[in-house]
């Protein structure tokens, strides 16, 4: 359950911008994560709650959003996005020379506050 360090780590940066930005209460937080970071949000939901218990961004909103994986393939430049169950292989000429170019982000996207 890499969700609860994740939570964590991010609770720490949240209270840095709050300090930075003399915030008193952090009402929302919006986070991105890529799909490959295997994020369970449920679980994700709760760690957060943890973390953010007793600090100002105890009982904030927040908001997750799952970047899908997008991938270029080597040979032929086509970039195209995957499903979970999809294949690491290029639909166009076949090729399993690719680059991942978008899924793997984690990311605190904004943090709202007063």
């Amino acid at each position: 359950m890499h969700e609860i360090r994740i939570a964590q780590d991010m609770q720490k940066i949240i209270l840095e911008v709050a300090s930075e930005e003399n915030l008193n209460k952090i009402n929302t937080v919006n986070v991105q994560f890529g799909e490959m970071v295997h994020i369970v949000p449920d679980i994700f939901c709760f760690a957060f709650e943890e973390a953010s218990r007793n600090s100002l961004s105890e009982g904030a909103e927040l908001n997750i959003e799952i970047i899908p994986v997008k991938i270029r393939c080597i040979n032929c430049l086509k970039e195209y996005e995957i499903s979970r169950e999809g294949r690491f292989e290029c639909i166009n000429c076949g090729s399993v020379e690719i680059e991942i170019i978008r899924g793997k982000e984690l990311l605190i996207k904004s943090i709202e506050g007063e």
